[in-house]
């Protein structure tokens, strides 16, 4: 299975370091492949670190202005023009995405695979990996916008919400076996 990783670039502390290095192991050794940003720094290479050590495939997307911070070494790396590019690179490529701490790029490419979900563009599953509670908020905000009608899908059919990295992987692997 390919997993699209949307995460910070940033270096954070160990509550957020160390799930992202758990995640990364647990693709590893279930023989999955890493599809993510493509950046040697943060939280994107610890993931990466994590997946490779244990044996899984790195395949990077990177963006033609951060070139200078992709992972060397990766099984695989595209440069993209632009972030849209990215973007619509990361998912091609992508059997299911999980969608840990970050910032506004982040958010972002949350969003984006969230509007495809909505509109039957894709049926991709995804999970929110809310480590720390970081995304507790935003969860509330999505319970919210179905409650009161913005959402024409049930929330349940768009994003899966896991608390542990173990329990965001057995979900996809769930999801992707009874298809």
């Amino acid at each position: 299975m390919n997993i699209c990783v949307f995460l910070s670039a940033a270096d954070l502390d160990d509550r957020y370091t160390r799930p992202a290095r758990e995640f990364g192991e647990l693709i590893g050794k279930a023989g999955h492949t890493l599809v993510w940003g493509g950046s040697d720094t943060g939280l994107m290479k610890v993931v990466a670190d994590g997946v490779h050590e244990a044996g899984g495939r790195l395949v990077g997307v990177s963006v033609e202005f951060l070139a200078n911070k992709a992972r060397p070494g990766a099984d695989e790396m595209i440069v993209a023009a632009d972030l849209a590019e990215r973007k619509k690179l990361l998912l091609e490529k992508a059997d299911a995405v999980v969608i840990m701490v970050g910032g506004t790029g982040t958010l972002d490419e949350a969003t984006e695979i969230l509007e495809l979900k909505k509109h039957g563009r894709t049926e991709k599953p995804v999970v929110l990996l809310n480590t720390a509670g970081f995304y507790d908020g935003l969860a509330e905000q999505f319970r919210r916008m179905e409650e009161e009608g913005f959402l024409p899908r049930p929330l349940v059919e768009l994003i899966h919400v896991a608390e542990e990295p173990a329990a965001a992987l057995a979900h996809l692997e769930e999801r992707l076996a009874g298809h």
